[in-house]
C-alpha cells in the first residue's frame, strides 16, 4: 500500500532516478532476493546517474556546439595527419587542467569543427563548461555589446567558460576594436582557462588577418605559445561521403 504514495513523494521531491528505479523493482521479482540496503543502493545509484545525465544535457545545450561529435567517432583511417596517441592524451582533459590551448588548422571539409566539438563534448562529460562560437558571430556580438551595455557581462561569461571554442578564425580581418576585444578575451583566459581555435589558415598567416601588428603580437602571444597545434591535411571528407 505504501508503494504508490512513496513514488508520488519521490517524484514530488524531484528524485526521478530513484522513482524510476523503484518502479522497476516493483515490476521485477528478481529484486526480491536482494537486501534492503542493496535495493536502496541501486535506487541511489540510479538517482546519481539521472542527475549526471541531466547536468550533461544542460551543459551540452548551453555550449551551443553545432555538431554532435564525440571522441569515439573520430575517424583515424582517413589520412589527414591525426596523431592517435595525442588524441588519447587529450581525451583525459588534462590539457584543460593545465590551462593549455588547442589550435586546429587545415583546409575546408577535413573535419576541424568535428574534432573541436568532440573535444568540447569530452569536456562537458567531465563536468566542465564549454561555449562554441564562430569568430564572425563573436565579433558581431562584441560590437553590439559595446552599444547596449552588455560588454563587461559578455567578457565575464567568456572568462568563466572552461573551454571556449572559436571556429572559423581568420575569415575576416580584425580592425582595431575587434582586435582589442579579442585581446581582452585571451588575456582573461591566459594560463587560467583553455581555448580551442579552428581556422582554415595556417598559424603563420594569422598576423595578416589583424590590422594592428602590435595588437596582433599580443593576441598571438597569449594563444600560440601554450597550445597544441593540430594541422590537418587531405581532401574534404564531405566529398568523400558523397562518393560513398
Amino acid at each position: 500500500m505504501l508503494s504508490h504514495p512513496t513514488l508520488e513523494k519521490l517524484t514530488e521531491l524531484k528524485l526521478h532516478g530513484m522513482a524510476g528505479s523503484m518502479r522497476e523493482q516493483l515490476g521485477d521479482d528478481g529484486y526480491s532476493d536482494l537486501t534492503f540496503e542493496e535495493r536502496l543502493g541501486i535506487m541511489i545509484d540510479n538517482e546519481m546517474l539521472e542527475r549526471q545525465n541531466r547536468r550533461l544535457k544542460t551543459r551540452m545545450s548551453q555550449s551551443k556546439m553545432r555538431l554532435r561529435a564525440c571522441m569515439e567517432d573520430i575517424d583515424y583511417k582517413v589520412r589527414r595527419g591525426l596523431d592517435k596517441p595525442l588524441f588519447k592524451s587529450l581525451a583525459t582533459c588534462k590539457w584543460i587542467q593545465d590551462h593549455l590551448n588547442i589550435i586546429i588548422t587545415g583546409p575546408c571539409g577535413v573535419g576541424k569543427s568535428f574534432i573541436a566539438c568532440a573535444l568540447g563534448h569530452r569536456a562537458c562529460m567531465n563536468g566542465l563548461k564549454v561555449f562554441y562560437v564562430r569568430a564572425t558571430r563573436l565579433i558581431e556580438d562584441l560590437a553590439i555589446a559595446h552599444g547596449d551595455g552588455r560588454y563587461q557581462k559578455l567578457l565575464d561569461k567568456l572568462a568563466k567558460t572552461n573551454v571556449l571554442i572559436i571556429d572559423d578564425w581568420g575569415l575576416s580581418t580584425l580592425d582595431d576594436q575587434a582586435s582589442r576585444d579579442f585581446l581582452e578575451i585571451f588575456d582573461d583566459r591566459h594560463d587560467v582557462r583553455s581555448t580551442i581555435i579552428v581556422s582554415q589558415l595556417p598559424v603563420d598567416s594569422w598576423h595578416e588577418t589583424i590590422k594592428n601588428p602590435t595588437l596582433g603580437d599580443a593576441i598571438l602571444d597569449r594563444v600560440i605559445h601554450n597550445a597544441y597545434k593540430i594541422e590537418l591535411k587531405g581532401d574534404s571528407m564531405r566529398k568523400k561521403r558523397k562518393k560513398e
